[in-house]
């Protein structure tokens, strides 16, 4: 169409525009039909076997935050005083 044309159309809505994209994908060089996970652990039958040196293992990663520890109880006088406190604000 021509550009006054497209122009006119697209003022009066009856005219979209949609960008088409497309990809072509190919088999690269790393390319396998089975999911193979890496290793995440180094066993000492690894080490004694010499195996360890054929299997893909997973990279560190040392930015991880890791697991929160595991956090402990309020003593159980501190569960009773701050009850009490409760109890007295909600009388005023």
């Amino acid at each position: 169409l021509p550009e006054r044309d497209r122009a006119d159309l697209k003022r009066r809505k009856l005219l979209l525009e949609v960008t088409l994209k497309s990809y072509w994908i190919r088999k690269g060089s790393a390319f396998s039909t089975a999911v193979a996970r890496p290793q995440t652990e180094l066993t000492p039958e690894m080490i004694a076997t010499g195996s360890w040196r054929q299997l893909p293992f997973k990279p560190y990663n040392f930015s991880s935050l890791g697991l929160p520890p595991a956090c402990g109880h309020l003593h159980p006088l501190l569960k009773v005083r701050s009850q009490l406190r409760q109890i007295f604000l909600e009388m005023g």
